[in-house]
This record gives structure tokens, C-alpha cells and sequence, in this order.
């Protein structure tokens, strides 16, 4: 859902309960979110009790989430932890619009080098995104990351503002203050068999993985990336151990 989405989720809920079921189903019920252009798991629940247990775990914290990414650069140090708020701001540019972008509480002083405090911004929330890289080849790495927070796009801005690795085809994060498509390294769009002026056609490489629910026992929710994301590994020579 959310504003200007054309297709919502919520308006098939009915028609996958018949297909699953019968005539007679009931609407299944939606668990949580996922940004409309990341692939992935999803959880529906057949009962309003089970669906509100499950958003009790989500909102709580409890469910860990892992995703994969195709990135642009390999993230230094290799393996880490990204803790900075997140808040949205205006982008004041010939074409105004509205992002989520960083908002640290420390910040170099130009002047000496020397760490300042910045005051907080009273709508920034906390953010923290593991992260551990699994491949990297052609200027890309392929990335294992867990949101142990949900705020909105938090695992685009942590990568691309945080690390300086945006997501491959996230075309919103890869600049500041333009809407443009992202600029890709000559060996990333050779080995894509790309040109630049298509690059705004590559989709958001951003897969949820696995869900991990616990439900009495721990349930497992495995998803295989779709095949445009296996097929973009191949090309780029990602080769990843197979989990």
C-alpha cells in the first residue's frame, strides 16, 4: 500500500484465498509491509488473531529478517554493524521532492577534526542495519543484511549514504538532490550487457530472504530470489555458498 501505489497487495488478499482454498475462503490477512519494489517474503495469516500475534512480533522486534543486495562497491570494513538515524527531508532541488536520509548525532568539526555532538533531530528514529558480504565481483558485492530495526527504507539509505554502496537499481537513493538514473562502472554495465542510457530500466536488487518467526517453535520462511536477481548474479559473477 501506501500513497501512489497502483497495485496493492491488499486488493488480491481476497482472490489468492480462493485460489488457496474455495469459493467460500475467507481474505487472508497482511502480517506486515514490504516497499513495493523489494521481492521477497511475505507473511499472510488466514485468521485475524494469528495476523495480530504475527504484527505483535514485528512490531516487538522479534522476527529477524535477512536480505540480500546487489551493491555497487564493496563496503569497508567487510562485515558490520550501521547505527545512524534516519529522517526524511525535503530535497530542495528544480524538482522538489522528499527522501530519508541520515541524521547522525556526531559530526567532524571542519575547523580542527575534532568530534561534535549535533542536536537531534526530534523526527529521526533509530536505525540499525547489520551487514556481512557474501561475494563481490564486476564493482558489485552481493550482501547479507539483517534490519534489526523497521524504519522506511532503511536498508536503501544505511547502504548508499552509510556504507556509499547504493543498491543496485535503486535509482532514488543513488543521488542526493537529482532524479536521475543511477550511474553504473563500465564493467558492471559490460558484464549486464547494458548501456548507460537503459540503466534506468534495472530493478531494485533488494530481496528478502528469510523470515525467522518465533511461533512456540521458531518457524523458517525461506524465499529464492526472483529470476531477474539469479540472473544478474550469473552476469556479474557473483558467486555465492549456498545457504
Amino acid at each position: 500500500g501506501g500513497p501512489g501505489v497502483k497495485n496493492c497487495i491488499a486488493d488480491v488478499l481476497p482472490i489468492l484465498a480462493k485460489m488457496l482454498e474455495n469459493m467460500k475462503a475467507e481474505p487472508l490477512h497482511l502480517c506486515h509491509r514490504l516497499d513495493k519494489e523489494t521481492t521477497g517474503v511475505m507473511v499472510l495469516a488466514r485468521s485475524k488473531e494469528v495476523a495480530e500475534r504475527i504484527r505483535l512480533l514485528f512490531k516487538t522486534r522479534q522476527v529477524e529478517k535477512i536480505y540480500w543486495a546487489i551493491s555497487l562497491g564493496d563496503p569497508d570494513p567487510a562485515e558490520g554493524i550501521v547505527e545512524i538515524p534516519i529522517v526524511e527531508k525535503e530535497v530542495r532541488s528544480h524538482q522538489s521532492h522528499y527522501k530519508m536520509t541520515l541524521a547522525p548525532n556526531y559530526r567532524l568539526s571542519p575547523e580542527d577534526g575534532k568530534v561534535v555532538k549535533i542536536r537531534k533531530n526530534r523526527n529521526a528514529e533509530s536505525a540499525v542495519t547489520r551487514y556481512r558480504l557474501l561475494a563481490s565481483s564486476s564493482a558489485c558485492s552481493l550482501l547479507e543484511l539483517q534490519p534489526v530495526t523497521g524504519v522506511k527504507h532503511q536498508i536503501r539509505v544505511h547502504l548508499a549514504y552509510g556504507l556509499g554502496c547504493p543498491i543496485l537499481g535503486d535509482h532514488k537513493y543513488s543521488h542526493w538532490s537529482k532524479l536521475a538514473p543511477q550511474k553504473l562502472p563500465e564493467i558492471t554495465l559490460k558484464r549486464l550487457k547494458l548501456e548507460q542510457s537503459k540503466a534506468r530500466h534495472l530493478p531494485l536488487h533488494l530481496h528478502a530472504h528469510r523470515l525467522s518467526l518465533p511461533l512456540g517453535e521458531r518457524i523458517d520462511l525461506v524465499c529464492k530470489p526472483p529470476l531477474f536477481f539469479q540472473k544478474t548474479l550469473k552476469q556479474l559473477e557473483l558467486d555465492v555458498a549456498k545457504d
